[in-house]
């Protein structure tokens, strides 16, 4: 009966401290209940045994069952009811272009830099419920992958699907991913757009300068954050086809253009990073989720429903039960 409820005066509960005292006031006057006759002798007198003397306490009971009760209506029992609604008030479009070029199956990082980046970008995207997400492709020329939805669970079987293939045209076009990037995002009316570039080469292919791109982005109110993925050094990279179809993998020097990258994020708003490890691009990926928030408004609504009505009225009828009992059944010993 009391799950749920919340008491708004509890200080009437201090008269329930009042009971206890009437209990021995009840004790102590018992006695006194009835009127007492002194008589030398029974004789003469036809007894009749009766177990109702033996219940009136029932009667005193019922008055303080029926006080407590009242008490707790005094303190005012009340359940409240909370209903969340939660507003976008800033929504953010990201679209994610990502190089899939021979190269991102070098083994710097682990199992492959394709591989680690999947699964970083997965959870990225699972920690952006109220954004929209999209997907480019980029090697030695570009395609939309997935167009900006805000259906999570599509954009994530897309990302997994990604992979290296010889359709594609080998080499890396940054240009190209950059500037498709930005022509999913010009007509959005997000109030926040951003682009997550990255690459582990230069820009050796394709028809558009990076840097026109860039300046695209900017005209676009668009924000670049470029990540330069693989290792200093040395890496294990392919370098071939053998003739069955798989890749022979030698170490090669690892050439990323970070002042391409640096200029392209410096240019648009956004910010440069480099991964050099599996550890390292998780961290980047919760950095720009760290920096790229989306505000969220919360309403709360309060239903306040008083339910002091049902102590009231079991209180009301264990008084008139005691009222009914003492008038009939125990009028005789009252």
């Amino acid at each position: 009966m009391l799950e749920g409820i919340e008491f708004v005066n509890k200080e009437f509960f201090w008269l329930l401290l009042t009971l206890p005292l009437a209990l021995l006031w009840y004790i102590f006057k018992q006695k006194n209940q009835t009127a007492e006759l002194k008589m030398s002798s029974l004789k003469g007198f036809k007894i009749t045994p009766s177990l109702l003397p033996k219940f009136r306490p029932v009667l005193f009971a019922l008055r303080i069952v029926a006080l407590a009760l009242l008490i707790l209506a005094l303190a005012r029992p009340q359940s409240v009811d909370v209903s969340t609604k939660t507003k976008t008030t800033r929504g953010i479009d990201i679209v994610m272009a990502i190089d899939v070029s021979a190269s991102m199956l070098a083994k710097d990082l682990s199992p492959n830099r394709l591989d680690a980046l999947k699964k970083v970008a997965a959870e990225f995207i699972k920690g952006r419920p109220n954004d929209r997400i999209g997907l480019v492709e980029y090697a030695g020329e570009s395609y939309t992958k997935t167009p900006i939805t805000s259906d999570k669970n599509i954009v994530i079987r897309s990302l997994q699907s990604i992979q290296y293939n010889s359709i594609i045209e080998g080499g890396t076009a940054i240009g190209m991913g950059l500037a498709t990037s930005v022509n999913r995002l010009k007509d959005s009316k997000a109030s926040s757009k951003v682009i997550i570039l990255l690459t582990d080469g230069v820009n050796n292919s394709g028809f558009i300068d990076p840097k026109i791109a860039s300046e695209l982005a900017v005209e676009y109110n668009i924000k670049t954050y470029t990540i330069g993925l693989g290792t200093n050094g040395m890496a294990l990279s392919p370098v071939a086809l053998r003739a069955n179809g798989d890749f022979q993998y030698a170490r090669i020097q690892v050439e990323i253009d970070e002042k391409l990258l640096k200029e392209i994020a410096e240019v648009t708003g956004g910010k440069y990073f480099r991964a050099t490890n599996n550890k390292k691009l998780e961290a980047i990926y919760e950095e720009i989720n760290k920096l790229e928030k989306t505000e969220i408004e919360e309403f709360k609504y309060y239903n306040y429903q008083e339910k002091y009505r049902p102590f009231v009225i079991l209180a009301g009828l264990l008084l008139l039960m005691e009222l009914l009992l003492r008038y009939t059944i125990f009028r005789s010993f009252v």
